[in-house]
Parts: C-alpha cells; structure tokens; sequence
C-alpha cells in the first residue's frame, strides 16, 4: 500500500483541483460555497459509501480593502493586510507610531499612554522544523489588538507572523474568546516591518496612515462535509480523519488547507480500495471555518456527543504538504504495543515516533481530545510551511507533489493501522 502511495498522485489531482477551480474559500464566501459542493462531488467520485452535509453557523467578517504608507520620515506606502476580526478604521487614520519588541512590552505600557498612537509590535517568528516558532509568535496577532486597545491606541500594526524576508503579509485570526474591543489591526510584511523597526532604532519619529474597510456583518453560514467507508466488520467503529475546507482569501490555500484536504481523502480511499477493508470504518470530515474560530469543529462536536465511545482514532492534517518526519500520540497506556507497530510501519518512510511529547491533535479535533478521543499527530516539516501561510503565496507552487504523496502513504498507513486494530486506543483522559 505504502508503495502503491508513492507512486499514486490522486492528492495532486484533488489539490490542483481545489486550489485552481476553486481558488480561496473565507468562510462564508461564494468560494466557500463552491468548496462544500466540490467536495461533495469528489467525495462521490472516489465512492465514499455514504456522502452528508453538516451546518455550521458563524459571525461573518468581510475584507473590502486595506492600505497603508509611511508619510514620516518618508512617504512610501506599506504592503499590509488586516487581521481577521478587525473592525474598520472608518477611513483613513494617522498616528505616531510606538515601538514594543513584543507583546509584554505592551502589556507593560501605561494605561491610556498610546492614545492617538499606533502602536507597533516587531517580533519575529523563528523559523523551526515543528513548527513551534508559530506558537511563540503568534500571541501578538491573537492578543495585541485587545491589549492595544487597552492602553489607549489608536490601531495596532504587528509584523507578520511568517518568516518569509520578502514576501506579502500574512494575516491571521485575532482571538474569538477574549473579552472587550479590539483596535483596528494588521500586519505588515516582513520587509516593511524591518524597514519601520530601522527608521524607528535610528530615532526618527514615524508616522503612518492606515485605512482598513473591513468588519463583521451579521451571521455567516457554511457546511462539514464528510465522506465515510464502511469497515468489514460490525464494530460501529471508525477512525476519524480530516483537514479543514475553508482557506484565507489573500492566497488560493493549496497549501492551507488543500493539501491537508486532499492528502486525507486520497489516503483513505487508497485503504478503502484493498483487497480486504478494515475492521472499523473510516470517516473523513473536511471541516468548516477553522481559520476564524474552529467553528467547524465545535459543530461537529456538537452534533456527534452522543457517539464518541465509536470514535476509535482521531487525526487531522493541516501543517502544510511538508514531509513527515516525526509521529505523536496520546492514546490509552495500554496501548503502547499497538503503537509501537505503528511506528514498525512508518519507519520505511524515515517517520520517527516521538515519544516525549503527546500529540495535539490539530484544532478541529480538540473537542474530541478534551472528551476523551485518543489521537495522533503526523508532524510535517514546517521549515518552509510558514514563508506561505495566510498569505498571498499560499499556491500551488508551494505544494512538492513527491512530498504529498509521502503524506498519502503515511496517512493510509496510519488510517489502515487504526482501522484494523482489535486493541482499544482509547478513551485518553479529557485534556484541555
């Protein structure tokens, strides 16, 4: 199977598919719309037994346009784009702009010491192989525009969290759960960024003008679109695989998350097309709206409370199409022997189990983590995942089609593994 997957480029045909006839699909967007029936129709085509929408609700933010430009010490405009759940700055504003190395700098600052400033965060995100780099970066994007907000400012620029040196911004999702308002805020290229933190460790004072027409408008709607094969036998079992179907709208999300959507798909047909299926059944669910709240994932863990004990495995893909290197798991201890075969089976495709660290699961399965779902993470190399994400080179040039299809065989691998097992992987103890 794992050599049948090496040379199989079904994941390239569904992303190619995706990204290019569909493009990017915001939540709630007409290209989201497109995506839920694109999906469905693929799922028919590659002969899922069963094939059902699922809906999810959502506040619907919108981007119109954004703009920005240095008009002190020099006048030169700025490559910016808004945060997701920025509100609008109601046109054109100017400001001085203050300086904080990150996001504690901020916190520290006097209340209401900012007022009619911009302040400016300038962390750089890390560039790391586990992709822990985003992690410790992206606080000022989640928190800084409530914190701004806070102390008085009058918007809020960060650096993007990427760590590309030249490329567009990256925008990204401020944080859904933090009470309060937050300022207008956006992020500024890398490249930008670097030439606002120079001018400003030079002395000079810096003053920028800002317009982002951008905001929420009312509820959004969107789908869950999940596929499902039947096991041979009649456990009621099934292992849970997915990736999430929405994207940004600045790039066409080949990478974010067309890979993670088609490398799940592909895997599991693949283990559907054996001569003899699985004991358990397999279900795929392309979830809605992670990019803005996890939305999809939340009403799937609604909707399905009442079968968790039939949820033998869950495991999402969404770090990009880089190869996997390492695997993690947080399953039942007594089900370490099982693991270990897992490991046996990926070992061929140079996958190391990472024992130390449990997995995480992805965002759209922490529901079913906190409820007791063991999990595995299959770990991309993310060294290059980040020059991309939320940004407007997130395409199809970034996808590595020999890549993807190492992830197709680890993921059927994986799928089949879980699938066939007669040891219990779970429950875990709830987590959060």
């Amino acid at each position: 199977m794992q050599r049948e997957a090496l040379r199989d480029d079904r994941a390239w045909e569904l992303v190619e598919s995706l990204a290019t006839e569909i493009g990017p699909r915001m939540a709630g967007s007409e290209g989201d719309r497109r995506a839920v029936e694109w999906a469905r129709q693929r799922f028919l085509a590659l002969q899922f037994d069963r094939v059902w929408l699922e809906h999810v609700s959502f506040p619907l933010w919108r981007r119109q346009s954004e703009s920005a430009a240095l008009v002190s010490p020099v006048n030169q405009p700025l490559a910016v784009t808004a945060l997701g759940g920025s509100p609008g700055t109601g046109g054109p504003i100017r400001g001085e702009v203050v300086h904080f190395p990150d996001l504690a700098a901020l916190e520290a600052a006097a209340p209401d010491s900012l007022e009619g400033k911009i302040a400016f965060i300038s962390q750089r995100m890390q560039r790391t192989r586990d992709g822990l780099g985003y992690m410790a970066a992206v606080d000022k994007r989640s928190h800084g525009p409530f914190v701004a907000a806070e102390q008085g400012a009058l918007a809020l620029l960060i650096r993007s969290v990427g760590t590309d040196a030249e490329g567009p911004p990256h925008t990204g999702q401020m944080s859904t759960q933090r009470a309060g308002e937050p300022v207008p805020a956006a992020a500024l290229s890398n490249a930008d960024a670097d030439r606002v933190e120079e001018m400003l460790a030079g002395g000079l004072p810096v003053v920028i003008t800002l317009d982002l027409d951008c905001g929420f408008d009312g509820m959004g709607e969107s789908r869950n679109v999940i596929g499902e094969f039947d096991g041979s036998g009649d456990t009621g079992g099934f292992v849970v695989v997915g990736a999430h179907l929405d994207s940004w709208d600045l790039g066409t999300g080949a990478v974010d998350d067309g890979s993670g959507v088609a490398i799940t798909m592909a895997a599991a047909r693949l283990v559907a097309e054996l001569p003899e299926r699985p004991r358990h059944g397999i279900r795929v669910v392309l979830f809605a709206n992670e990019e803005q709240g996890v939305y999809g994932g939340k009403a799937y863990a609604a909707a399905h409370r009442s079968e968790w004990g039939r949820h033998v495995l869950a495991a999402e893909s969404d770090l990009g199409a880089g190869r996997i290197w390492s695997f993690r798991t947080r399953t039942a201890a007594d089900a370490q022997p099982a693991v270990q075969q897992l490991a046996d089976l990926l070992a061929p495709l140079d996958i190391a189990w990472d024992a130390e660290r449990p997995a995480f699961g992805g965002a759209d399965l922490s529901q079913m983590r906190r409820l007791g779902v063991p999990v595995v993470d299959l770990q991309q190399d993310a060294s290059r995942y980040f020059d991309v994400h939320h940004s407007a080179s997130d395409t199809l040039a970034a996808v590595d089609p020999a890549d993807l299809r190492q992830n197709v065989a680890a993921w059927a691998t994986l799928i089949y593994w879980a699938a066939s097992s007669d040891v219990a992987l779970g429950p875990i103890a709830p987590t959060h």
